[in-house]
């Protein structure tokens, strides 16, 4: 199985170690929007698509790449399978997902998005919360890697019998 991570972590790297986890199990390369191919996405059995949250949603550059891919797939063709991930400070609010605009732009590109998609909480320092130290010190820990890894099992075993 070909599987590629497009990530985009920027405060203290704890999306990029939710990346690394899944890739490790995957055996996924873990990319920046800027340094992704979209021919190798297109090639790709499985493409992830992961970021913190910023203002309740996912980093604008890993938007700004999904919306420039092309469409995957003809309306015969099988879809290509994605699956969304993302770390946040705060809980997200059930109603409204961080992940879920993600979703839905990949699923208008082809996609078969895989859901529920992966969260955990992660080290925040935004505005209010560096005053006391910021939220979630330590975190992703080992039982959010854990996760992590075991969420990228599941893909690679529904993976294995999409195929």
């Amino acid at each position: 199985m070909k599987a590629v991570i497009v990530c985009v972590s920027v405060s203290h790297g704890n999306t990029l170690r939710v990346a690394d986890a899944m890739a490790r199990v995957l055996g996924a390369s873990v990319v920046t929007p800027e340094e992704a191919d979209p021919r190798e996405l297109a090639a790709a059995d499985l493409v992830g698509f992961g970021s913190g949250v910023f203002h309740g949603r996912l980093h604008p550059r890993l938007t700004a790449f999904a919306r420039t891919l092309p469409a995957t797939r003809g309306p015969r063709s099988p879809r290509a399978r994605a699956f969304v991930f993302a770390t946040s400070g705060l809980p997200e609010i059930p109603m409204a997902p961080f992940t879920r605009p993600l979703t839905r732009l990949l699923d208008s590109k082809g996609f078969d998005v895989h859901g529920p998609a992966f969260a955990c909480r992660a080290f925040d320092t935004w505005a209010p919360f560096r005053i006391v130290g910021g939220l979630n010190k330590r975190r992703p820990d080992a039982d959010d890697l854990s996760a992590a890894r075991s969420f990228a099992e599941r893909l690679r075993e529904e993976s294995g019998r999409a195929v």
